[in-house]
């Protein structure tokens, strides 16, 4: 704990990687209870929750661009431009979550056909994507308000609220899909239920925690009025930085269409490794926000040498706590991926995975840690062109021919990520240690100097 304290970095990101891991948790008791039903319905779930996290890669575009916005404003005094930023952002991501959950809930059966579902698992994958993706909305305002938070520094409010969240949804999961206390057993419906509520729970949570730690107020007046000045200052960061984030996960998500070609089975080994994988994956985003935290504070008051020693100490930091954290799942991958389900070949194949993950989380952090580094000083669009680059110019098309065309199945595929992981990652390194973003930086400085009286 002394180290904890001592580090500014891990101060920051120990309470979000706690509150990651607990999001992360839920999904995974979702999955663990989902498999006594079948892997079929597992796999069913895999397929549904991508949709449902695509949605929220949306949201978090306006979470990416007030976040950096807010700790630039904050960093350099301007509190009245923090609290603009702030409204502004809650504001857009609500009227987002409207439409998208109108669109996702609507249209869930065109959606899960255009990702190749197999027929017999839509009963599963389409009442919850139904469900799901009518709650959406209360996840846009979550995403939005624990951004603020985190950016004024109250992490551990967010994880507090995600904890709560997540025993709502644990309980909510076992009464409705065991039918416990005399309730129906709903299956999957029940799941989907029970994360619909848990959603409630977290947004009157949130809506608490942002008036009492930073005084705004959030109402129907703040929901119609949207500042145009605000807007375009966290547009201007969250665009960009939501075309890298969306490219990845479409990236992702037709990769996985490759998978669905292989078979139910596959997919269900995909569910069960990304769940394993996740939790490492979450230290690599808690390191990276916390550290886009610090150095978006460093930028607004024009620390700039700072910053770039700060990125260098927070790579060292990140690539051994990541690297420590995946060996475990790496030696005992056989073991872990037993516990989800009985089947020898899923769990073979399931086991060789995460030995690969120990090169692709690595790669992962530096990746994560570095786009966040330089969205923190501004220099949003390099990442993005970068990542278009590689993810469908060597991602994709090597996956398919590792995967689809070798026939090296799964394993083809992972190959396939590490290759884009460790290009993308040694670019954007190069342009942080060249200070190529420093230009862009010191036009942020300049944009919080000229707006400290606000709009």
């Amino acid at each position: 704990m002394k180290f904890v304290k001592k580090s500014p970095l891990l101060t920051l990101a120990v309470p979000i990687f706690i509150e990651q891991a607990l999001h992360l948790l839920t999904s995974t008791m979702d999955v663990l209870m989902v498999s006594t039903i079948s892997d079929d319905a597992v796999a069913a779930l895999g397929i549904s929750n991508q949709f449902v996290v695509l949605s929220i890669m949306v949201f978090g575009f306006v979470g990416i661009g007030s976040s950096v916005v807010v700790t630039h404003s904050l960093g350099g005094g301007d509190k009245r431009g923090a609290e603009g930023t702030a409204v502004t952002a809650l504001s857009l991501n609500v009227w987002l979550g409207f439409l998208i959950s109108l669109i996702v809930s609507l249209n869930a059966t065109a959606l899960l056909r255009l990702m190749q579902l197999p027929e017999h698992l839509m009963v599963f994958a389409q009442p919850y994507l139904v469900i799901l993706g009518a709650t959406l909305w209360l996840e846009s305002h979550n995403v939005a308000a624990g951004a603020v938070l985190r950016a004024h520094g109250h992490t551990t409010d967010a994880m507090w609220i995600t904890m709560l969240q997540n025993v709502v949804n644990v309980v909510g999961n076992a009464v409705l899909l065991f039918g416990l206390f005399g309730a129906p057993k709903l299956g999957v419906t029940g799941v989907a239920l029970a994360t619909a509520g848990s959603r409630v729970v977290a947004a009157i949570g949130f809506a608490i925690q942002l008036r009492r730690r930073t005084g705004i107020r959030f109402g129907p007046k703040q929901v119609v009025v949207v500042s145009m000045v605000y807007l375009r200052r966290i547009l201007k960061i969250g665009l960009p930085s939501a075309g890298e984030h969306l490219s990845w996960w479409i990236a992702f998500m037709t990769i996985t269409s490759f998978t669905a070609r292989m078979g139910a089975t596959e997919l269900a080994i995909q569910s069960y490794a990304m769940q394993v994988m996740h939790f490492v994956f979450t230290f690599s985003y808690a390191i990276a926000l916390a550290n886009e935290i610090m150095l978006g504070k460093h930028v607004g008051a024009g620390e700039f040498d700072a910053a770039y020693h700060r990125m260098l100490r927070s790579l060292r930091t990140g690539l051994i706590i990541v690297s420590v954290a995946m060996l475990p799942n790496a030696v005992f991958g056989a073991s872990i991926i037993g516990f989800f389900s009985s089947n020898l070949a899923i769990i073979s194949v399931g086991a060789l995975l995460l030995k690969l993950a120990l090169i692709i989380e690595p790669g992962r952090l530096l990746n994560m840690s570095l786009v966040c580094g330089l969205r923190a000083t501004g220099d949003v669009g390099y990442p993005f062109k970068i990542g278009l680059i590689t993810m469908w110019g060597i991602w994709v098309p090597l996956s398919w021919l590792f995967g689809i065309t070798f026939g090296w199945g799964l394993p083809g595929l992972w190959a396939a990520m590490i290759v884009d992981e460790v290009v993308r990652g040694w670019i954007l390194f190069q342009r942080w240690k060249k200070r190529e973003w420093l230009p862009n930086a010191k036009k942020s400085r300049a944009g919080v100097t000229t707006n400290l009286a606000g709009p």
